[in-house]
């Protein structure tokens, strides 16, 4: 009875990958495998730091970090250790996958045996709406969501994970994420939406992704 009822949905995730993942050129191989790294990142989450000691005393701005790093660490766990063993789903690219041959992957890179649910999804969105919900700036947030849906939208171009995969992971970063801000709430009692200077970390974010730009221009040429 399950099974049957999950087929579909299971088929047609894979259609709608092979779809996504069927465009690509030189370009956006090297844009989606930079964008896709962690240090690349670096500046940007230095200025979210940043932006806390600017606006906060040393010991708020250590409790928001901490719940920050419990966030993504809840993420990570649930989706890495908790969900994918029980699953088992293998990577697009996996030699188990029954679509391996089609997929397209970038430098021989397939990821490891199972992607159900992903974890980047999981770490990018986790982190994404804990910053909605800590500082509430529509430009700020915005800007992180979208970061957060073309980091996650990578790993399909990628051909690491399944669009289910994606959605998954967001859901699982976006309770984690809130989870973590209402224990920071409760602990600091403190309003963290008057904050200023949050559009030093869409400006590092922004000057990031045109470096991605330009170097996958100069690398395509």
């Amino acid at each position: 009875m399950i099974a049957s009822w999950i087929q579909p949905l299971v088929d047609a995730d894979q259609s709608v990958f092979l779809f996504l993942n069927s465009f690509h050129n030189t370009f956006w191989d090297y844009f989606m495998y930079v964008y896709t790294g962690k240090l690349i990142w670096v500046p940007m989450y230095a200025t979210i730091l940043y932006v806390l000691l600017r606006n906060y005393n040393w010991k708020v701005s250590l409790m928001c970090v901490v719940a920050i790093a419990l966030t993504i660490t809840f993420a990570d766990q649930v989706c890495g250790s908790l969900i994918r063993p029980i699953v088992e789903r293998p990577r697009p690219a996996n030699d188990l996958s029954p679509i391996a041959d089609l997929v397209h992957i970038v430098n021989n890179r397939r990821g490891g045996s199972y992607g159900f649910p992903s974890c980047h999804a999981s770490n990018s969105f986790g982190l994404a709406f804990f910053l909605v919900l800590l500082f509430r700036k529509h430009p700020l947030s915005w800007f992180i969501l979208l970061w957060a849906a073309i980091n996650s939208y990578t790993r399909i171009y990628l051909g690491l994970h399944y669009p289910g995969d994606l959605i998954v992971g967001a859901v699982v970063g976006g309770c984690g994420a809130w989870l973590m801000y209402t224990l920071l709430g409760l602990a600091t009692k403190q309003n963290f939406r008057h904050a200023k200077q949050t559009e030093v970390i869409i400006y590092t974010g922004l000057i990031t992704v045109l470096g991605i730009l330009i170097y996958a221009a100069i690398q395509s040429i």
